[in-house]
């Protein structure tokens, strides 16, 4: 199986961001709500008196105020579907993995479109609260094989050298920069 980060490595920029983006455009009164806590908590992530999870799940706070959250993210997905890098859509394969730290609520109707496998954040979408830990890290190792206990990925790709974990227990990893390939670097 062949496993992939989502954000920035087969979508350009990052979900999350476009999602808010997106709904910010169409739903101002309900992002604006939050937007106060999130600056809170971005502060909070400098002075490292919080961490990446309180602060998403701020970012995340005006889900509460949407009316159909299943209905926006389809919408979304419509005018974002663009977004999915070219080089990833040509070697695309039915055992794919996604590993992503975005929410599993946004990725899963885009993933099951293009009929692969997802291990993301589960984030509860009417709340915004996430009911675990965030997919960053160690933690896509450990959902990895949570849910793959005999997994083995042939092919890591990835934009961030903080997933070099998962590109540890790969036979291969790529460094996805804007779509160009580059071996992972040693050591």
């Amino acid at each position: 199986m062949n496993t992939y980060d989502f954000d920035q490595t087969i979508f350009y920029p990052d979900s999350s961001y476009c999602f808010v983006m997106f709904c910010l455009r169409h739903y101002p009164r309900a992002v604006l709500h939050a937007l106060p806590g999130v600056a809170l908590k971005e502060l909070e992530m400098l002075w490292q008196q919080t961490d990446t999870k309180a602060l998403k799940e701020k970012v995340f706070s005006f889900l509460p105020y949407l009316d159909d959250v299943d209905r926006i993210v389809e919408e979304f997905w419509q005018e974002h579907r663009k977004n999915l890098m070219e080089w990833y859509l040509r070697q695309k394969k039915p055992d794919d993995l996604i590993l992503s730290a975005s929410p599993d609520f946004l990725l899963r109707p885009v993933c099951e479109e293009l009929g692969v496998s997802l291990i993301a954040t589960p984030m509860d979408r009417y709340t915004g609260k996430i009911c675990g830990q965030n997919c960053h890290d160690e933690e896509k190792v450990r959902r990895f094989y949570q849910e793959y206990p005999d997994g083995k990925t042939e092919n890591f790709y990835s934009d961030s050298l903080s997933d070099t974990p998962m590109a540890e227990i790969a036979d291969h990893a790529f460094l996805v920069k804007k779509g160009a390939l580059e071996p992972w670097p040693e050591k």
